[in-house]
């Protein structure tokens, strides 16, 4: 078994809480959300984002508009919906729950 498999799983599993935390802030453009994520070392790329954020629309949780571009074609603006903020909500909850558990586990000798 290689640490890097469960590294990367551990990532994968908290990708859509963080797109979801970034859409919050904002209308933000996917590629603005790759760079927040690469800084992060949450490493991204399109073939993992676009399916996750259309999954996200799918589920009502996210919507977008298309803004023109002076520099290009027109770029694809995401924002949360007020479901969207709501199944955020829970999620944060189950964060915080999620890091007390961790903390008390991995903190005993």
């Amino acid at each position: 078994m290689k640490v890097s498999n469960t590294q990367t799983q551990m990532r994968k599993g908290l990708l859509e809480f963080c797109i979801l935390h970034i859409i919050a802030r904002g209308e933000v453009y996917a590629t603005d959300m790759i760079e927040e994520l690469k800084e992060a070392k949450l490493i991204v790329v399109e073939g993992t984002l676009y399916p996750l954020l259309n999954r996200l629309k799918t589920a009502s949780l996210v919507s977008y508009k298309w803004v023109e571009s002076e520099t290009g074609p027109p770029r694809k603006y995401y924002s949360i919906t007020e479901e969207g903020n709501e199944f955020l909500a829970s999620l944060d909850e189950t964060w915080q729950d999620l890091v007390k558990s961790t903390q008390f586990i991995t903190s005993k000798k």
